[in-house]
C-alpha cells in the first residue's frame, strides 16, 4: 500500500496542535460533569470495641505440586470449596463444588456462560 507523502506531512503538522487542544477539551467535559457543591465523604467510622474477624470464615489456601501442576485447594471452615490448577503452559482451570456435595465440576473459568443474543436485525 502506497502512502501519500502529503498526507503523512499534513498529519504529522496537525498532530502537536490536535494533541493541544484535546486535554484542555477533555478537562471542560471533566468539570461540566460534576454536579456543583460536592463535598468529600467523611472516614469511615472504626470497628466497635473488641470486634474480631472470625477467622474459621477466612479461606484457608493450601498450595500443592502434583506432577508438574500446581493446585490450590481453597477450604473454609476444613470444607474444600475450590481447587484452582495451574498447568506448566500457563492455562489455569478450577474444579469448583458448587453444592457442596463433593461432587466437583471443571470450569475454564468464573464465566457464568450465559450469553447475550447478538443478532443483526439490520444494516445501515
Amino acid at each position: 500500500m502506497k502512502i501519500n507523502r502529503l498526507a503523512i506531512a499534513t498529519l504529522a503538522a496537525l498532530l502537536p496542535i490536535l494533541m493541544g487542544v484535546m486535554p484542555a477539551s477533555a478537562q471542560e467535559v471533566r468539570q461540566e460533569a460534576r454536579p456543583a457543591g460536592l463535598q468529600p465523604l467523611p472516614e469511615p467510622p472504626p470497628p466497635p470495641a473488641g470486634y474480631q474477624l472470625d477467622p474459621a470464615l477466612e479461606p484457608q489456601v493450601t498450595i500443592t505440586n502434583r506432577g508438574a501442576d500446581k493446585a490450590e485447594e481453597y477450604r473454609v471452615s476444613g470444607r474444600l470449596y475450590m481447587i484452582k490448577v495451574t498447568q506448566p503452559n500457563g492455562l489455569t482451570y478450577y474444579l469448583i463444588d458448587s453444592k457442596g456435595d463433593g461432587t466437583f465440576s471443571k470450569q475454564e473459568s468464573f464465566d457464568s456462560g450465559m450469553r447475550v443474543p447478538q443478532w443483526v436485525i439490520g444494516t445501515f
